[in-house]
């Protein structure tokens, strides 16, 4: 039995192609979504084609808040504890594997339910690396607890799977992440939406804990992103967590008034796919909108310190690290041509598929 664990909306993104591959293979698979983002998540399920039922470990509103977080952890981990039967079954005489995703506080759980469970903990995306505890924080410190819970690694390349070297977990190198496969599959989408601006325009996305819940730090990048709006116009597209920040620090009025940004909801991900390609440029903290938007060849700048992954360094995306003169610099040499490259090959091998592959031959036949 493939347990997989999925809390966030990021993830569900990224795990979808494995879902799918496992849904394909008809290998017997029980999906767990936790709760910890709970808008769009049927949507994204629908958009992907995935046809397994989930069952809700949580379901409470979307967690918001750090004391909220807290709580929910414990409640999940003991409630999956009490009702293993249900949200990990454990079927006799075969083997079982929990699979988790990344860096949130689900990938957490997951890998700790799994140990207490007895059950092997597989990771997808490991070797992730920002080599600083505090940025991006916690994201950097749950990474380094789930490579020590995990017996399976799945590094996303050759730098991922060189930072596995001394974790007793077996690494095996999959060449690529699988948000590339779920990228493929969303530009086969038609648009749906209606270009939020006549002309160039830019994005900004914002959730990460250690911006959001600063309020001197959000001041600080609402500052940058009103510099920016100063030559593009820019669409802020509101994480629930972002906005209710936005809104207790006095911020959200602020930005509502200014005629150059426009406030939209978080959507769905071929919609949100298809507004990133007509964009001139892009400013995230998102890892995951770091690795989408160097596939595109869209500029990206990254409201961050540092960061644990490779992909667009040097190329598309630059680290801001917060600094004025960074984005001011990042703005005026924007290339001219608006024409991107998708480096996407329809023949490369899918990091999904090879996932799936290693599972099998790592538990035996899983049906």
């Amino acid at each position: 039995m493939i347990t997989c664990f999925v809390g966030t909306r990021a993830q569900l993104i990224k795990m979808a192609p494995v879902i799918l591959e496992i849904e394909r293979r008809k290998l017997s698979l029980n999906l767990v979504l936790t709760g910890q983002h709970r808008e769009t998540m049927d949507q994204l399920m629908g958009d992907f084609g995935i046809v397994t039922l989930p069952r809700y470990l949580y379901s409470g509103p979307e967690i918001t808040g750090i004391v909220q977080m807290a709580k929910w952890f414990m409640s999940s981990c003991i409630r999956a504890i009490r009702l293993s039967n249900e949200f990990m079954p454990r079927p006799p005489g075969e083997p079982n594997v929990v699979l988790v995703h990344g860096d949130t506080f689900s990938t957490l759980l997951g890998a700790v339910v799994g140990r207490l469970l007895r059950v092997d903990v597989a990771h997808i995306e490991a070797g992730l690396r920002s080599h600083n505890i505090f940025h991006p924080f916690p994201e950097e410190l749950t990474r380094m607890l789930v490579f020590h819970l995990s017996r399976l690694s799945f590094c996303p390349g050759d730098w991922a799977y060189a930072n596995m070297a001394g974790y007793a977990s077996t690494s095996i190198n999959t060449g690529s992440n699988t948000l590339r496969d779920a990228l493929r599959l969303m530009l086969t989408f038609a648009s749906r939406i209606s270009p939020p601006f006549d002309g160039e325009y830019g994005i900004a996305s914002i959730h990460r804990f250690e911006n959001i819940f600063n309020s001197g730090k959000l001041f600080e990048i609402v500052a940058l992103i009103e510099q920016a709006a100063v030559r593009f116009p820019i669409v802020f597209v509101l994480h629930p967590a972002t906005r209710k920040k936005l809104t207790q620090f006095g911020l959200l009025d602020r930005l509502e008034r200014n005629p150059h940004i426009r406030l939209a909801p978080r959507m769905g991900y071929a919609d949100f796919v298809q507004m990133m390609r007509s964009a001139r440029f892009v400013i995230t903290d998102g890892g995951g909108n770091q690795e989408e938007l160097s596939y595109l060849g869209i500029p990206t700048l990254l409201m961050r310190k540092a960061t644990e992954r490779q992909e667009g360094l040097g190329t598309t995306a630059t680290l801001c690290n917060y600094d004025s003169a960074a984005l001011t610099i990042f703005l005026t040499s924007l290339p001219l041509d608006a024409t991107r490259e998708v480096t996407m090959q329809a023949d490369e091998r899918s990091a999904s598929a090879m996932i799936v592959d290693h599972l099998v031959t790592y538990s035996g036949k899983l049906q």
